[in-house]
């Protein structure tokens, strides 16, 4: 899922995830559960606290988010986030960020477009593809420079960090670290994360905030979990032991790859995303 206020994405993803739905691929990540769900869906973002130095008066926007694909084609994602956040003393920053990205179903290539505008400056764009090659990643560059470089082969892909978590919430696992790259910045960044994973919650269990996706009939019986995943930079070096992440994302992720009840903790601010509107979409069965 990509980020408010950021010149920066997370394809949701997470996703929002993420981040942010996508499908399952045959193998070790795969379950019973059967393919995540194609979907669009609208969330309303909010200030829900400030603290720290750099104080937050006001902050709002929306996502939009469109997925779709299956396990034969790969699994498509498409995002716009318009966000406002305002400082106080008439100090408003406008943020414009669109990404499209398609994801191979077994985790060997990723390509992405990202494009980003902040007020009124140019916009940022990052373009590029990653593939998998025997015990390492290869990242070919073509904006904003052209770059070619090489990750661990244990990084993963937006996608398949959704799988790796659903997949450890069935198997009853608590704790995940993943290394993941989307594309983000300058398309050269490379994230550490940690997911805690709380206790299922069951389809016929009442949301205490209901929403679109908990009233749709595709989802009342499909189990979710709190999750909360938080980003560390991979380059930066800990304190005293340890490491402040950049970033963490709360929500419920549902075993289709649908994300509810997200909030956005940005250390001096925290943002939530309400989902406003939801709508399932017809994906092709693999043949």
């Amino acid at each position: 899922m990509t980020l408010p206020f950021r010149n920066s994405s997370r394809a949701l993803v997470l996703t929002i995830a993420v981040a942010a739905g996508s499908g399952l691929v045959q193998g070790s990540a795969a379950a019973a559960g059967g393919p995540f769900l194609a979907h669009q869906a609208l969330y309303d973002l909010s200030l829900v606290k400030s603290r720290g130095s750099n104080s937050v008066s006001d902050a709002r926007g929306r996502i939009l988010y469109n997925f779709s694909g299956s396990s034969c084609e790969g699994y498509t994602s498409e995002f716009r986030q318009v966000s406002e956040l305002d400082s106080g003393e008439g100090k408003v920053t406008l943020s414009d960020l669109r990404s499209s990205s398609w994801e191979d179903a077994s985790g060997k290539s990723y390509r992405f477009k990202i494009d980003t505008r902040m007020n009124d400056s140019d916009s940022s764009p990052v373009d590029g593809i990653a593939e998998r090659v025997g015990d390492h990643i290869t990242v070919k560059l073509t904006q904003p420079v052209k770059k070619t470089f090489n990750l661990d082969g244990k990084t993963v892909f937006p996608t398949e960090q959704i799988q790796h978590i659903i997949a450890a919430a069935r198997d009853g696992k608590s704790v995940l670290e993943q290394t993941v790259y989307d594309g983000s910045d300058n398309g050269e960044k490379v994230y550490n994360t940690l997911t805690v994973i709380g206790r299922p919650i069951a389809g016929d269990r009442a949301p205490s905030s209901p929403d679109p996706s908990t009233a749709s009939d595709a989802m009342k019986t499909m189990t979710r979990w709190p999750v909360t995943v938080s980003y560390y930079d991979s380059d930066a070096r800990a304190k005293d032991g340890e490491q402040t992440p950049v970033y963490a994302m709360s929500f419920e992720l549902y075993e289709n790859g649908v994300s509810r009840a997200l909030v956005l903790d940005y250390n001096d601010f925290v943002i939530s995303g309400a989902l406003d509107k939801f709508d399932v979409r017809d994906s092709k069965p693999c043949k």
